[in-house]
């Protein structure tokens, strides 16, 4: 009996113990952005850390409480409100940050959750464009330990870009390699990325950082289910920015829908042009990342045509330039992908492809400084150069 005992009171203590090694869950203050609803207001519990002259993150309840902002009107999955947080076309962002009631510590595992989406409606003002704009492209959710509030000592987990328009659970895995006091939640853009663009993700519903065995294979950023692609959105008075393209260098604010009107005509003039004169491509689009050109870039391109078709002896290059933010290789590859691509639709519409060279200069030309936004927009670019007029 005295032996049976012994080891009943074994295993307790052989439980405890290991109850106790794993650690207790960290619970975090304010899991579900409480707080009354108000843009440019961090919720309680949390410190602002974004940019001098920017505005806080936001509190949305959707129509809960009859109060909406920026034409958010998703309902909260927990509690009555939620946080919105966005990047800017402006090369700023949005982030938060909070003590930790008990430190995160060095080569421990954790496994946390968070349910998030995205708004198919974000109006707010852009700086860039001196207009209101839909801040809809979508962005990401980065999650750092420090030191300190906002201290971004090192990163903790990243999820995919939030696509989704219905609230999803992320579940993320922690493995730092120092200890961290602080966390701070950051939104980010796609990377690698050639110009900043308006985002926005919704936030809610934060589980506690729960301490785990690290001999576990644990999934990065799993969402629990697949994501339904986002309505389109029943307001054309506005612009949206998954239809414009954060990459393309341009503003859509200067679309020109009348072919008639000429995008390039006082450009595309043979009197005043002459064997290696450069001509800027204005108002060409691009998908995001890529050379697959947008059907409102097909005006300008038509009006290069037609200059062509006209003047069957002039020769040209097609020339793709990039900012100078991602590596070399990238800016290479995508740079002489667009200045093909663009080659390739004019070509496709009659003209020979002996009069159509094409060349990616990557980063290499830049005309403006990169430390800039406006310059990196500038810089990202498509142009023609008269090669000959002898065919």
């Amino acid at each position: 009996m005295r032996n049976i005992v012994c080891s009943i009171f074994s295993l307790i203590v052989l439980f405890t113990v290991g109850g106790m090694a794993q650690g207790e869950a960290i619970e975090l203050v304010n899991p579900s952005f409480e707080g009354i609803p108000n843009h440019s207001s961090s919720p309680r519990g949390w410190t602002d850390c974004g940019f001098p002259g920017e505005t806080e993150p936001d509190v949305h309840s959707g129509d809960t409480l009859g109060q909406t902002h920026f034409n958010v009107r998703h309902v909260a999955h927990d509690g009555n409100t939620y946080l919105g947080m966005v990047a800017r076309d402006n090369d700023t962002w949005e982030k938060i940050s909070q003590r930790l009631t008990v430190p995160l510590e060095a080569d421990k595992c954790y496994d946390f959750s968070i349910y998030l989406a995205r708004a198919e409606m974000y109006v707010s003002f852009s700086k860039t464009a001196n207009q209101e704009v839909n801040y809809t492209t979508p962005i990401k959710l980065m999650i750092w330990g420090g030191a300190s509030y906002c201290d971004k000592a090192e990163l903790l987990a990243e999820t995919n870009l939030v696509k989704n328009t219905r609230w999803l659970r992320f579940d993320l895995h922690f493995e730092p390699s120092q200890n961290h006091r602080y966390i701070t939640l950051e939104a980010f853009y796609r990377t690698p990325s050639l110009f900043p663009y308006n985002g926005n993700i919704l936030m809610d519903d934060m589980s506690p950082i729960i301490p785990v065995p690290c001999d576990e294979e644990n999934p990065i950023a799993m969402v629990v289910e697949d994501p339904v692609p986002a309505p389109v959105p029943n307001n054309p008075n506005v612009d949206t920015a998954e239809t414009n393209d954060p990459n393309s260098g341009s503003s859509t604010a200067e679309v020109n829908s009348n072919p008639e009107e000429g995008i390039m005509s006082d450009r595309l003039v043979r009197e005043n042009l002459r064997e290696g004169s450069v001509i800027q491509i204005d108002q060409l689009y691009f998908e995001a990342d890529s050379s697959a050109i947008k059907a409102e870039s097909y005006n300008v391109l038509d009006e290069i045509y037609r200059f062509l078709n006209t003047n069957k002896d002039v020769v040209v290059e097609i020339g793709g330039h990039t900012n100078g933010n991602p590596p070399h290789e990238y800016c290479d590859r995508l740079s002489t992908a667009r200045a093909k691509a663009v080659a390739d639709y004019l070509a496709s519409k009659g003209i020979s492809s002996d009069r159509l060279q094409f060349k990616g200069y990557g980063k290499r030309s830049p005309i403006r400084s990169n430390d800039t936004a406006d310059g990196r927009k500038r810089n990202q670019r498509v142009e023609i150069k008269i090669l000959s007029f002898d065919g």
